[in-house]
């Protein structure tokens, strides 16, 4: 904590005679006036002054408003390019400048077009001369602006300069919709298959949930195999090679398949394939994912 300044003590005689010096020495500190020996008025800077009445300039606060909002765009991950109404680029933050591959003091005065030759061709160039001529906001997901295949989130702003061009890569995100969107089409065709089971396992190998053609294929209702461990619908014989295969995929990622009998709610014994995956979260193993195919003329 900054410690408090020790005011100066000046005669109200002596700052009378010496106005100008104690003047200047109210800038740095508080100077006290003193009258008889007791300390009767104190001289200090208009700025401390203000600071003690609550009062800012318009100047001052608008100064400090501009730098912070400056701070804020050079800091943030996405890309922000401020253009004028005539497209020059007015300003430009680092992240923008990485996503550019061009130094951003090369950019700052240069024709948006001419810093972002896939602009012309596509539909974001539309979109800025709306935000421009009629300011009109956007935002979307719009591809290969900058690269093929990159995928860009792009919010166009319009302001008094002209408007904010804001960018953020979202290509990962993009291909992990396009991963999910493969994966529904391919659990889809299974299901349509009708004879493939496949169940959701937890860590402790209980049984999260299972499809129709393995409930079928074992006999029991879909609620009460859930919470089972799925080697008690397997023969006592192939148990302890499905444990191994299990573990073997917790520890290494890597996927198993083996061969194993299911037991039906009847005893009766089915042949089957099993291949067995990891499921993967976030941070974490959150169980596994296995594939029942039941094997022909076994």
């Amino acid at each position: 904590m900054k410690a408090a300044q020790e005011p100066q003590r000046v005669s109200a005689a002596e700052f009378i005679r010496g106005f100008a010096n104690w003047r200047l020495q109210a800038a740095r500190k508080p100077v006290v006036v003193t009258h008889h020996g007791k300390d009767a008025h104190v001289l200090i800077s208009l700025d401390d002054y203000r600071r003690l009445d609550g009062e800012r300039s318009d100047s001052v606060t608008a100064d400090v408003l501009g730098d912070s909002q400056a701070g804020v765009i050079e800091a943030i991950r996405d890309g922000v390019i401020l253009i004028d109404r005539h497209w020059r680029i007015a300003a430009i933050n680092p992240a923008a400048s990485d996503l550019v591959e061009i130094a951003a003091a090369q950019l700052v005065g240069a024709e948006l077009t001419a810093a972002i030759p896939g602009l012309k061709d596509g539909l974001l160039f539309h979109h800025i001369i709306r935000m421009l001529d009629h300011r009109e906001r956007f935002a979307g997901e719009i591809p290969g602006v900058l690269r093929p295949r990159q995928w860009l989130r792009v919010d166009l702003v319009p302001l008094p300069v002209g408007g904010a061009i804001i960018l953020r890569d979202v290509s990962e995100a993009m291909e992990g919709f396009a991963e999910s969107d493969m994966r529904a089409a391919m659990m889809a065709t299974i299901e349509a298959q009708g004879d493939i089971g496949h169940a959701r396992l937890s860590l402790r190998e209980t049984v999260e949930d299972a499809n129709g053609a393995l409930t079928a294929m074992i006999g029991v209702d879909p609620v009460a195999i859930r919470r089972v461990r799925f080697s008690a619908l397997l023969s006592i014989g192939s148990r302890q090679a499905f444990a191994e295969a299990l573990d073997s995929v917790f520890r290494t990622g890597v996927p198993a398949s083996i061969a194993a009998d299911l037991v039906t709610r009847e005893g009766v014994t089915i042949a089957a394939t099993l291949a067995i995956a990891e499921l993967r979260g976030a941070y974490a193993c959150d169980g596994a994912f296995v594939l029942i195919t039941p094997r022909r003329g076994s």
